[in-house]
């Protein structure tokens, strides 16, 4: 997907999502978390600096919702930027990674460090989470195809494709989800507040590219050595 079609697929995300929703008056049927939240997974991304005005719209989120037990709200300390997600949560905090690791960490040797800037950030909403999303270069599109196509050559390409399910490879969105809410669909509370702010720009993020193992919200993060792996 270039540059030039995520503007189209942002609103048409947000356009069937408010259609979804008028059709839905309630939040529906009370779900399981989104994810293990105990488990670990291996992820590519960066986290950036939180600017002034997306302090404020966490600031808002967690005001708007601090009563609602179904929300799931990104603390400010896992604000992060997904580049490419390689695994479902698997993996035990502090247990080996497999051996052959060593292949994945070959093949995020050429994209480790590389810089990156998302901008025009915007909110984008799904039947039940609401997401931070932007617009990346063209350069930042190819590395994240290419570093996708060198992991399909190796022992990674299964848990590759189970994590993205039936999404695309690489998935089109650029983005980090702000908040999940436990039920088929948002309340009216925060449907409002998507369908105030969804004009509004957030300014831009940006920052230097790891490979890390994480929970399921990056509140947990660390870099991948070759330390970490089995014997």
């Amino acid at each position: 997907m270039e540059t030039s079609d995520l503007e189209k697929h942002y609103h048409d995300t947000n356009a069937k999502t408010l259609a979804l929703w008028e059709k839905r008056d309630g939040i529906g049927a009370v779900r399981e978390p989104f994810y293990a939240t105990q488990k670990l997974a291996l992820a590519t991304g960066f986290q950036p600096e939180m600017t002034a005005s997306l302090d404020m719209l966490f600031r808002e989120l967690r005001a708007l919702t601090r009563h609602d037990s179904l929300v799931d709200l990104q603390p400010p300390s896992g604000f992060h930027f997904t580049f490419v997600p390689i695994t479902l949560p698997l993996y035990d905090e502090n247990a080996p990674l497999p051996a052959k690791t060593h292949q994945l960490i070959d093949a995020w040797t050429p994209f480790a460090g590389l810089g990156i800037t998302v901008r025009e950030l915007r909110l984008v909403a799904l039947p039940n989470q609401l997401l931070l999303a932007g617009i990346p270069d063209t350069l930042a599109l190819r590395q994240r195809q290419a570093f996708c196509e060198r992991l399909l050559t190796t022992d990674w390409q299964e848990a590759l494709r189970l994590r993205h399910g039936n999404t695309l490879l690489p998935a089109p969105f650029w983005h980090t989800t702000l908040l999940r809410y436990q039920a088929d669909c948002l309340p009216e509370s925060l449907r409002a507040f998507f369908r105030e702010r969804r004009m509004q720009r957030y300014g831009e993020v940006c920052g230097e590219l790891k490979l890390n193992v994480v929970n399921y919200n990056w509140t947990l993060c660390r870099a991948v050595t070759s330390s970490m792996l089995t014997c």
